[in-house]
């Protein structure tokens, strides 16, 4: 089992930022806000569907995973509130958060399920999450004339999701979850959070005014299906997901682990002098 540090960020999130803070982008500026606006709600679900199957754990295998478990919660909960603080900036903007109340409606609707389902979805969401959070950390490029403090917040988050890559996965294998139900939710993840990402996206744009601009899909088209871009290039991260010799550790965190060993400065440890 590992051991997962809890950092407490060390950027201001109370100031004001542009609608266009991504460098000034429409559809980069969008595509994150969207996912932000989605994470307060997925992130509070993470901690729950962990949480309960680490209860459900026979003594012996739940004190494996204590400290583990313990690090993931708070890890979680600490970008659950620095997002909540990113969003209300985009309320305020007049930015309409309507994948949450989706994503809630969801949770609600599926509540019912036996934990094992749960962790499955997390541990699938976490995949994306992990892909993304390798490809963002890949390619500062993205946040050329961005805030300093907002492309801080952006990596920092791609760094812990990585670090976290295996918690969920492993706490859904240690209860017996098997390949069928893995396999089978992970379509469903798939489907259910490129769609609601992309309708957030849209909403934004529309709220935006840039939704009909060519230069707003052209940037889109680069961002997300262009050489190297976020989807186009990690289909065989996505794929990999499937094999049954899969697992999270197979991932590199080369790029995180640079990136809090570099940037020690943006953040303190919780509960730690140093």
């Amino acid at each position: 089992m590992s051991e997962l540090a809890v950092r407490k960020l060390l950027v201001d999130l109370t100031t004001p930022f542009d609608t266009r803070w991504c460098g000034g982008d429409a559809f980069k500026s969008a595509f994150f806000n969207a996912l932000s606006m989605s994470f307060p709600v997925g992130e509070q679900f993470f901690i729950d569907s962990v949480r309960e199957g680490a209860k459900q754990m026979d003594e012996a295998t739940r004190a494996k995973f204590a400290a583990e478990v313990q690090g993931f919660i708070g890890q979680e909960a600490t970008h659950r509130r620095i997002h909540a603080l990113f969003n209300g900036h985009l309320e305020l903007q007049g930015f309409d958060n309507k994948i949450a109340v989706r994503s809630a409606n969801r949770i609600k609707a599926n509540a019912h399920q036996n934990v094992r389902q749960q962790l499955a979805a997390t541990a699938a969401t976490e995949h994306f999450t992990d892909i993304f959070a390798d490809w963002l950390l890949g390619h500062s490029e993205i946040f050329e004339g961005t805030e300093p403090r907002l492309k801080t917040m952006w990596q920092w988050h791609a760094a812990e999701e990585a670090e976290h890559r295996c918690t969920a996965f492993d706490v859904y294998k240690a209860l017996g979850g098997n390949e069928q139900w893995r396999i089978r939710i992970f379509h469903y993840v798939t489907y259910t959070f490129l769609t609601d990402v992309m309708l957030q996206t849209m909403h934004n744009l529309w709220r935006d005014g840039s939704l009909f601009k060519i230069s707003t899909w052209k940037s889109g088209y680069q961002l997300l299906l262009g050489k190297d871009g976020l989807l186009s290039s990690n289909y065989g991260h996505w794929k990999a997901y499937k094999k049954a010799s899969f697992h999270p550790a197979q991932q590199s965190d080369k790029l995180s682990q640079e990136w809090l060993q570099n940037n020690s400065s943006a953040y303190s440890l919780v509960g730690r002098s140093s």
